[in-house]
């Protein structure tokens, strides 16, 4: 997603609040069947949150999530195989395509925002803050630098690691098009992994590791992590809910969505599985690091859901409530 886009969205965020247990509003009572979702690790926890909540409602709902990563993801939603597709980027126009193909409407569900952290090994003390530039520097397919003294003159001359999601994630996608002007523009010699505590391990145990990966997978492993802050223009900022909701943290920000299939969404368990998500989405987004999105938003979303609304909204220029709303 371009950064103007992103920014664009993130200027909505001035009221962030979800919902609670207490105030849900899910009434189903005996269903059976299975949701089957799949997509960007970023997006799991969220999903997995929601699942385990729905799971202690409706025990005879089966809910499967796998992580193939964004574009994997909706590889397998094109196909049919999954119900639902987790995705930390906008689907692309090759892949509305490929649904069109397939004859397979689907609805566009933003669900919360999310910060991409930039983290090193705690060991590391010279890495406190980075401009865009110098994370080019590190990542461009074109960069022929190879040690930490190559980025800044003053860091050590020993080699750096990189660790980075998989090609097929939407956090690559959308880390490469910011930093480095082109989606899918990386240098090779990265350790890629679609799961992001691979890539959590790989800096816990190598102090000239370096990666970026969702804001909650740094939350969560705060304690053996270090995170960098990132100087946008405007000064080092680090990823937190305050920074993102306000919109400091630019230009590494960006919205979380899930994609439904429409013809799925009539099972009446995916149906349940849905609304449900949508009344707790804000809650336990941030609950497990992330940020949730205005409530008014989330309500807005539940009416585009009811109504089918189909396609994708985000291509085009504007807040998200003037998308969604």
């Amino acid at each position: 997603m371009k950064n103007s886009i992103a920014s664009a969205l993130l200027a909505t965020l001035c009221v962030a609040c979800g919902s609670s247990s207490d105030d849900a509003t899910h009434a189903a009572a005996g269903l059976t069947g299975s949701v089957s979702i799949d997509g960007s690790s970023t997006v799991f926890p969220i999903t997995e949150a929601v699942a385990e909540e729905y799971r202690l409602t409706e025990k005879n709902v089966r809910v499967t999530i796998g992580v193939s990563g964004t574009g994997g993801g909706f590889k397998k939603f094109m196909a049919g195989e999954t119900d639902i597709s987790n995705a930390s980027r906008y689907i692309k126009q090759k892949e509305i395509d490929g649904c069109a193909a397939a004859k397979m409407e689907f609805i566009e569900l933003p669900v919360a925002f999310d910060g991409l952290a930039v983290v090193v090994n705690p060991k590391n003390e010279f890495v406190k803050s980075m401009t865009i530039a110098e994370l080019r520097s590190l990542w461009a397919a074109d960069s022929a630098a190879k040690l930490w003294s190559d980025i800044r003159a003053d860091w050590p001359d020993r080699p750096f690691h990189l660790f980075a999601p998989g090609q097929d994630s939407g956090t690559f996608d959308y880390f490469t098009d910011v930093v480095n002007g082109e989606s899918g523009n990386c240098r090779s010699d990265v350790t890629f992994s679609e799961d992001d505590n691979v890539l959590v391990r790989g800096v816990i145990g190598d102090p000239d590791g370096l990666a970026f990966f969702g804001l909650a997978y740094y939350v969560e492993n705060k304690g053996e992590l270090s995170c960098v802050a990132i100087d946008g223009g405007s000064g080092p900022v680090t990823p937190s809910a305050a920074t993102v909701e306000s919109g400091e943290y630019s230009p590494l920000s960006r919205p979380l969505f899930i994609y439904v299939s429409t013809a799925a969404a009539e099972r009446p368990e995916v149906n349940d599985f849905v609304r449900f998500y949508l009344e707790k989405a804000g809650y336990l987004a941030g609950e497990v690091g992330y940020v949730p999105l205005p409530a008014y938003i989330y309500e807005g979303l539940e009416s585009r859901f009811e109504k089918r609304v189909i396609g994708s909204e985000v291509a085009e220029s504007g807040t998200l409530g003037e998308l969604y709303l």
